[in-house]
């Protein structure tokens, strides 16, 4: 099932793969890793100027990462904006996927997120370094086959 957005790309010659819709209505669209910078240009210039969020997931253990944008098309005027979902899945080996930070500055943080708990380099990101867990550590925490390091944090009691 093709909603709007995924026929326009086709008229234009964009490759990507429709995931069809989410529970909500929300067209959902796979992206590769190598087109996604520009069809995000691409995206915010048809008007899909708002990030909503960005998170990202593991598929299965020694599978796939997913990084997931929400956007949303705000128009003045309009009651019920346009919204769509972009997966762009990445290899675990070598997970990378292109930074959109120069496009939406508002996934700074989000895709820092991304990189600190699963490991996906957002290539081109300005400050890609850990935001929650220390520089030291080691591993990524939401891998679905990540282990946990072997000792006990000491924490006060008050």
């Amino acid at each position: 099932m093709q909603g709007n957005l995924s026929a326009w790309l086709v008229k234009h010659g964009l490759i990507h793969r429709s995931l069809g819709f989410d529970y909500q209505g929300i067209e959902t669209l796979q992206i590769k890793p190598g087109d996604w910078h520009s069809i995000a240009v691409i995206l915010y210039v048809y008007g899909y100027n708002y990030l909503r969020s960005q998170c990202a997931y593991d598929v299965a253990p020694g599978g796939l990462l997913a990084s997931v944008y929400h956007l949303t098309r705000i128009e003045y005027g309009v009651d019920q904006p346009e919204e769509v979902c972009i997966k762009v899945f990445a290899s675990r080996r070598d997970p990378r996927i292109p930074s959109v930070f120069w496009v939406w500055k508002s996934v700074d943080f989000q895709e820092r997120e991304s990189y600190d708990m699963l490991g996906i380099s957002y290539d081109n990101h300005p400050r890609l370094k850990r935001i929650l867990m220390p520089e030291s550590w080691i591993g990524w925490p939401l891998r679905k086959d990540y282990i946990a390091p072997n000792f006990y944090e000491i924490q006060d009691a008050h």
